[in-house]
């Protein structure tokens, strides 16, 4: 037998066991694809493209299968770029880094504006949460802890105006 008719092992296997071989699963469509994905999580029509592209999907069907899922409510920028806002707000991030993270997916500045006007919250008080969970609930007293504070805060993405805020204890407008 040439390798082009031998049986497969799975096949084989399945012979001997008396039962019937597997039937190969079709391969994917570029819809199904992109579906696969957003059932995940949200993604970006940007990223969603570069995905696909990524797993062999032809780059001109990629932005179809993404364009028929956008029409049809399957993707949709606004809704993934909220998800994104909530879900690094909850892990203490703080609105510059979201911005730049919404830039690199694609988002234009409005759509960037937007989404980081759908916090409800204060950006202030998320910074002192963060350093209290950081740092403890005590002011920060000594020079090296506020520096440390005002670092994780700067890495994080807050602006000067809430560093300061946090560092000098400042109460809530």
């Amino acid at each position: 037998m040439d390798e082009h008719n031998a049986p497969d092992v799975s096949d084989v296997a399945a012979a001997e066991q008396g039962t019937r071989p597997r039937r190969r699963r079709p391969e994917p469509t570029p819809v199904q694809r992109a579906l696969s994905l957003l059932v995940r999580r949200e993604h970006s029509r940007k990223e969603l493209t570069r995905k696909l592209t990524a797993r062999g999907v032809q780059a001109e069907e990629a932005r179809a299968a993404v364009e028929r899922l956008a029409g049809e409510g399957w993707q949709d920028d606004a809704r993934f770029a909220e998800s994104l806002v909530r879900s690094r707000v909850a892990a203490g991030y703080g609105p510059r880094y979201i911005q730049v993270e919404l830039e690199t997916h694609g988002l234009d500045a409005a759509q960037v504006d937007k989404a980081l006007a759908s916090f409800e919250g204060d950006w202030r008080e998320l910074a002192r949460d963060l350093v209290a969970r950081r740092f403890g609930p005590e002011r920060l007293e000594d020079l090296s802890a506020q520096r440390k504070a005002a670092d994780l805060l700067l890495r994080r993405g807050f602006d000067g105006e809430a560093v300061r805020a946090v560092l000098r204890g400042l109460p809530e407008d």
